[in-house]
């Protein structure tokens, strides 16, 4: 999760009209005030889940979900969905486009988002991160131990914890290779036996008329201009998510077989939507 993946082609330039800042304004005030009173409800009800139930979330969950599938609606994106979704207790793995990944993944699966730790500190969406139960894990060899644990106990605590594996987003015509690294927590004692992974390709399908890559956020690309781009776009495109079958930990001999697994069949379906659109 430490390095920006580079396209040897520069990003579209942004051109945004009268109309875009105006849809801009509409779009960017629904939201906002959608995510503010959300926000507020959940740190709310946070106060009765802790001590209650301590680390379990039976509630503000689905305020989440509730705020990302009416993302969508306000964007006037569509959100496109197949497969089955997991019901074992375990992580979900898949491919990163950019920020919208997240409003797409908690739609509809409830899943705490796995982060390097430098997003805590971002402005507002570090809060959000937080207030979302985001697992932070630092690049640190000697933290490994500790940050194993906290995925054991979240796992047992029947959060479906999910990963990027390829540790950057892209221009979302490509998956890069999965790394490895964070599969090898899941090969724990305590946590072999019971552990599921479910692959999850994620594919954008840009607006009429806009380059392929049109939703991908890559490189040295600002988060407020790529936020301020989709906004504004005047008829959106849609993503696609599609759930395959959760395999079990116990069945890999290491971690290297089953990211190549996950790899290849989140690979193979992106891929193929991509030729299909």
């Amino acid at each position: 999760m430490n390095t920006t993946w580079e396209s040897d082609e520069a990003p579209d330039p942004i051109k945004i009209g009268f109309v875009g800042w105006l849809l801009i304004l509409l779009r960017g005030s629904a939201l906002i005030l959608l995510i503010t009173v959300c926000l507020i409800l959940l740190l709310f009800l946070r106060l009765i889940e802790i001590p209650f139930f301590g680390m379990k979330r039976p509630i503000t969950p689905f305020i989440v979900q509730f705020v990302c599938r009416n993302a969508f609606r306000i964007l006037g994106m569509e959100h496109r969905i197949s497969g089955q979704l997991m019901t074992e207790r375990g992580a979900v793995v898949a491919n990163h486009t950019s920020w919208l990944d997240i409003f797409s993944l908690n739609a509809r699966k409830r899943v705490y988002f796995v982060s390097k730790a430098e997003v805590a500190g971002w402005p507002g969406i570090g809060i959000l991160a937080k207030a979302t139960g985001t697992v932070f894990i630092e690049r640190n060899p000697k933290k490994a131990k500790e940050q194993t644990e906290v995925f054991e106990a979240r796992l047992k605590a029947g959060h479906k914890l999910l990963f990027f594996p390829e540790g950057t987003s892209t221009d979302g015509l490509r998956v890069l290779p999965f790394k490895t690294t964070l599969f090898e927590a899941f090969f724990s004692d305590h946590l072999r036996d019971f552990m599921h992974v479910q692959p999850v390709s994620v594919i954008y399908h840009a607006p009429k008329g806009q380059p392929a890559r049109f939703y991908g956020w890559w490189g040295e690309m600002e988060f407020g201009e790529h936020l301020l781009k989709t906004l504004a776009a005047r008829k959106q495109g849609s993503v696609e998510l599609i759930y395959h079958t959760p395999v079990a930990v116990r069945d890999f001999p290491n971690r290297k077989a089953l990211a190549a697994h996950c790899e290849r069949a989140v690979r193979e379906a992106h891929d193929a939507g991509q030729s299909e659109a």
